[in-house]
């Protein structure tokens, strides 16, 4: 609380409010007095609160797909930067296991 908040206007007591509060505070009541709530606010706020949840659900689906699409292409992408030749590993030259240690094999 600061000095200003503690400090009563000028002409009042904390006990008693001044005329202008007194005035303000009556005027703010006959206007209250006269507002009429719309019978159907609250039928239209939450539909609008349903929209935009519905809307917000969207588009985190969109999101999510597009990025589902987008790490599948990439993968792909990077797949099929791979070389075409067999590499060493794959390159034949040298015995295989098959021809090594195996038992040796009937040809028809």
């Amino acid at each position: 609380m600061t000095h200003r908040d503690a400090t009563p206007s000028r002409g009042t007591s904390p006990d008693r409010p001044g005329r202008t509060e007194r005035e303000l505070r009556e005027a703010l009541e006959a206007l209250a007095d006269g507002v009429l709530p719309d019978p159907d606010a609250y039928r239209t706020a939450r539909g609008e609160w349903l929209r935009r949840e519905r809307r917000r659900r969207l588009v985190l689906a969109v999101l999510i797909a597009v990025v589902f699409a987008l790490a599948t292409l990439i993968g792909l992408w990077v797949l099929n930067q791979a070389p075409s030749d067999p590499g060493v590993i794959f390159s034949g030259a040298g015995p295989t296991a098959a021809e090594g240690a195996s038992l040796p094999r009937l040809h028809p």
